[in-house]
């Protein structure tokens, strides 16, 4: 009788936590959720941002039951399904010209974003941008970005390696277990600089930070306690989640010259983006090609990548953080957006 009435205190906490339609279920995997209304307030706000924004956003989302990946155009608001399979598709990104959409896929059925290094559970595949003709591209790896249109950056556990599409063709960056800087770390969303001579890098495992790694030096240097460091398009400046901030996370940015942050040991982090309100736990924050519009995702309780209630965003840098749109409005979990504005 004990271990019933526990089982019903803990059965009812998860209903108090998630609720009947949320993203979670008791074995952790993400599910369908529901459509959630739209206000007048945030149809106004999509209006007044189709008004200066005419871009395609892409992302991850459980809403039909497994992960697949869903486009938006912010003129119109059509959200178009993209990818249909049993597996998980996650991490897409645009091609430089917007025809292709790189994506990570699990080999079979649901795998956690907490295991996003093991590269023997994953493969990279694309995705005409109109949707139709997928192609695996790289076996066993993640975490997949473009350097051109025939050319892409990927992470296998402890490695980065640069791989021609035409070819397959692949050249190693950095292994985690070669540089003692790095401890053997997972290496998670590796970013490579315009100059193509750092590497920003979220470390995982047997380290927890965020740094630059000097490809020509062979030097660490660490510049934060979060996640999702990346490139301003410039390649002057970097930002990056950090734990702190209205609900529980914010977007960090600081300038970045001749191998370092400036400024003294502090980088001179600045607030990019903390959103007021609830929902303020920001994730994924991927800027357009220009760096003059962001996309990410933020929920108001939870925190797993792949469960919680995320919900897609778009600002224009520099804008009152209160003038963000919100361009998704679904229980389910929508994560790791990214955007490509026609004629940037």
């Amino acid at each position: 009788m004990r271990s019933a009435a526990r089982f019903a205190t803990c059965l009812s906490l998860a209903l108090v936590l998630f609720g009947p339609m949320g993203c979670a279920t008791l074995s952790g995997q993400a599910t369908a959720g529901a459509e959630q209304e739209v206000d007048e307030a945030a149809r106004a706000a999509l209006a007044r941002l189709a008004t200066k924004l005419d871009a395609r956003v892409v992302w991850s989302s459980s809403r039909r039951g497994h992960h697949d990946l869903f486009l938006i155009r912010t003129r119109g608001g059509e959200v178009v399904r993209l990818t249909q399979s049993d597996s998980v598709d996650w991490f897409p990104r645009f091609s430089p010209d917007g025809r292709r959409i790189l994506f990570t896929r699990s080999k079979q059925g649901w795998v956690f974003e907490r295991d996003s290094n093991r590269n023997w559970k994953w493969d990279l595949w694309t995705i005409d941008a109109a949707g139709g003709k997928e192609q695996l591209v790289a076996p066993d790896a993640s975490w997949g970005t473009w350097l051109s249109n025939e050319e892409l950056l990927l992470s296998r556990n402890t490695k980065v390696l640069r791989r021609r599409l035409s070819s397959g063709e692949e050249n190693l960056l950095v292994d985690s277990e070669a540089e003692s800087s790095l401890a053997a770390a997972e290496l998670q969303q590796p970013q490579l600089s315009p100059d193509g001579r750092f590497l920003a890098l979220t470390l995982r495992g047997a380290r927890r930070e965020t740094g630059v790694f000097d490809l020509k030096a062979r030097t660490w240097l660490k510049t934060g306690e979060g996640c999702q460091v990346n490139w301003h398009p410039k390649g002057n400046r970097i930002y990056w989640v950090n734990p702190s901030g209205n609900g529980g996370s914010e977007v960090f940015s600081c300038a970045f010259s001749d191998g370092r942050p400036s400024g003294d040991t502090s980088y001179e982090a600045v607030r990019f983006i903390d959103l007021p309100g609830r929902r303020s736990h920001e994730y994924f924050p991927q800027m357009s090609a220009s760096g003059k519009w962001l996309v990410w995702a933020a929920t108001q309780r939870g925190h797993d990548h792949d469960i919680a209630d995320y919900e897609i965003y778009a600002w224009e840098i520099g804008a009152p953080a209160e003038e963000a749109t919100r361009l998704t409005f679904h229980s389910g979990n929508d994560r790791w957006p990214d955007i490509f504005v026609d004629g940037e």
